[in-house]
């Protein structure tokens, strides 16, 4: 084999050798069992909440979950808190599914975990939350939810 021959053989192979590795810790990822019970949770919760499904929000979220936002008039902001009974009220009134199938965002993203807690943003139709979950009695649920609404659009 002659060198240049060689050397474009190499060189393929550098090129090739990462995206396998990248594809190998995709698939690592994917099999985490701690990771996948973290995003049904999330999808508890969002889907939970479009569907109407009582039951599925009921077991996302834990009795003492504080969901806060932060508004702000002029100069002055205001925190605004919704406990689990309140946000399960909503859900129990069906208010998510006044938003149409084709507006239904729900795109998860575990920004961090260690141990028996995780973060989550969850991406929805008209607001983003940041979970806060935790590992309770075996089962991740969450405990806070900070969230913001999308800018109006223009």
């Amino acid at each position: 084999m002659r060198t240049p021959a060689l050397l474009t053989v190499v060189f393929l192979a550098l090129l090739v050798t990462p995206a396998s590795a990248q594809k190998a810790k995709k698939a690592v990822k994917k099999a985490d069992p701690e990771a996948a019970a973290i995003r049904a949770t999330a999808l508890d919760y969002i889907e939970g909440w479009y569907d109407g499904d009582v039951e599925r929000m009921t077991r996302a979220v834990h009795p003492e979950l504080a969901k806060r936002i932060v508004y702000t008039q002029g100069e002055h902001s205001m925190l605004d808190t919704m406990g689990a009974s309140k946000l399960i009220a909503g859900v129990r009134k069906g208010i998510g599914k006044e938003t149409p199938k084709d507006k239904q965002r729900k795109d998860v993203t575990i920004l961090d975990r260690y141990e028996n807690a995780a973060s989550v943003k969850v991406m929805a139709s008209d607001w983003i939350d940041y979970l806060h979950l935790a590992k309770v009695d075996g089962r991740w649920v969450i405990v806070n939810v900070l969230w913001e609404l999308y800018p109006p659009k223009k």
